[in-house]
């Protein structure tokens, strides 16, 4: 009882999945689109019907959240609107089972950019919209929109953050977390409505330049053309793609001190400048590869950045039938997987700020070998780094290579090769969406059965919140550390 108690929140956080749905649906009532009204005022009514009631009471059973709590709140949430995210493509008449709808929605909320359907351009606009708001309430993160309002409802938040947020350090910019998670979503939504003027300005319509700009700004990528992006033929939209994919991709963090005007903390934060030498120099050698394709060196470095930050930021966008690049810039490409964002951002991947981190220890090492005397420390943006940053790290990043490792030995296990079997699960580990083989630029997931896909659907959101969120869950200790203590009032607080 005492656990259900604390498992009401996961219930709660539906409603906010709420206003998104109103939004597609005033399009579908506009349209005259009966089907699709129908479908998504279904999902409207059980996403209300579900959590309502229990929005209304919970200020009589103040819940605090802990360690333990955040993990189970978050996991069960997530886990939860997906199932809510799937209803509008399985309540629509465009045939989709429930296992490619629940894909779709898994695809979206982790922002992985993955798909099995062929012909987006058939699809209801108002089905695509859903589909794009999906991938922006899962870029920010749902629960850091829901932190923001729960303090509303009387309910504490900051374990909610830690859990689900990405990169080793979970810092608040202001003292209040429901101000930091209404300062984060302002800057996200910002940019959203920028990009979208660019785009229109571009030559987009508006409904296409906002399903671009809402999936592009969480790092997600869908379209809704069929040739994606390239369908507009357009330099201006390649760069202005490019720039929006690398700001999102950068730990939101430095946005504040932006608005601060502490431009040095930008200019020396390690993470972002390693990020940005790594985008710089994969483009540089693989614009020197492509030059003979394109014609010109100008050419050549527009399609290699945009390609580049298509990889490096886990949009997953395809600019370039880059499948056909030469084998050095594929395999920029390729390695480029392995990286993934900022720390802090909407994009996926093991987050540079990892990589930087196993680097700095492995000098560390070289050093205390030549001097074994020696007293030497890891340090980040000038500051000394805790030893529990490094070895969660390192524990991290085998976790992450395990699972990946699990995913191919399952995917070739039911009969696909091993090259497509591998860029399949980094694609999904790293919420890329694409990659080589069987998932190149023109393919999707729809060449793998039904039971890859629920697999994947699990995958991509273990991936999405860190691994650990959701693994811990299978502990044993967690289990009985989450239901051990108690308030006088009855509620659960582990």
């Amino acid at each position: 009882m005492r656990l259900l108690l604390l498992l009401r929140i996961p219930l709660i956080a539906q409603t906010f999945l709420a206003p998104l749905v109103v939004i597609p649906l005033g399009m579908a009532a506009a349209a005259q689109d009966v089907c699709m009204a129908r479908a998504l005022g279904l999902t409207l009514g059980i996403c209300l019907v579900c959590a309502l009631p229990l929005a209304v009471t919970i200020k009589k059973h103040p819940v605090r959240i802990t360690r333990n709590g955040g993990f189970v709140i978050v996991g069960a949430s997530w886990f939860l609107l997906i199932l809510m995210g799937a209803l509008p493509y399985f309540f629509s008449d465009e045939g989709f089972s429930f296992c490619v709808s629940v894909f779709e929605s898994s695809g979206a909320f982790s922002t992985s950019g993955v798909s099995v359907i062929n012909q987006i351009e058939k699809l209801p606009a108002s089905l695509l919209l859903w589909r794009a708001l999906c991938y922006w309430a899962g870029g920010m993160g749902v629960i850091v929109l829901s932190v923001a309002l729960m303090p509303l409802l009387g309910v504490g938040g900051f374990q909610l953050i830690k859990a689900e947020t990405t990169g080793p350090e979970k810092d608040r910019l202001t003292p209040r977390i429901a101000a930091t998670a209404r300062l984060l979503y302002l800057v996200y939504f910002v940019l959203t409505l920028i990009l979208i003027l660019l785009y229109k300005l571009g030559g987009m319509t508006l409904f296409d330049a906002a399903c671009h700009a809402l999936s592009l700004v969480a790092t997600g990528g869908v379209s809704t053309k069929n040739e994606g992006l390239l369908s507009y033929n357009s330099t201006y939209i390649l760069v202005i793609s490019t720039v929006f994919m690398m700001l999102a991709a950068t730990n939101f963090n430095l946005f504040f001190f932006l608005i601060k005007g502490k431009f040095r903390d930008i200019v020396t934060n390690t993470e972002f400048r390693v990020f940005v030498g790594i985008f710089a120099a994969a483009t540089c050698v693989v614009a020197f590869c492509i030059v003979p394709q394109y014609g010109s060196v100008k050419q050549a470095l527009i399609f290699a950045s945009a390609q580049v930050a298509g990889i490096l930021t886990t949009a997953g966008i395809a600019f370039a039938q880059f499948d056909h690049w030469p084998p050095l810039a594929q395999m920029i490409l390729f390695v480029l997987m392995f990286l993934g964002g900022c720390s802090g951002s909407t994009a996926g991947g093991i987050k540079i700020i990892r990589h930087v981190i196993l680097w700095k220890q492995t000098l560390h090492e070289s050093k205390s070998m030549l001097y074994p005397c020696g007293v030497f420390s890891i340090r980040l943006n000038k500051k000394a780094a805790r030893p529990e940053i490094v070895y969660g790290t390192a524990g991290f990043v085998f976790l992450y290579l395990l699972t990946t490792f699990i995913c191919c030995i399952y995917t070739t296990a039911c009969g696909v090769d091993v090259w497509t079997s591998i860029n399949a699960a980094l694609a999904i580990m790293g919420n890329i969406g694409l990659g080589f083989g069987g998932i190149a630029p023109g393919s999707n997931f729809g060449i793998f059965p039904s039971h890859i896909l629920w697999f994947y659907s699990f995958i991509m959101v273990v991936s999405r919140l860190e691994l650990w969120t959701v693994f811990v869950l299978f502990v044993p200790a967690f289990w009985r550390g989450a239901v051990s203590a108690a308030y006088n009032d009855g509620t659960v607080v582990k």
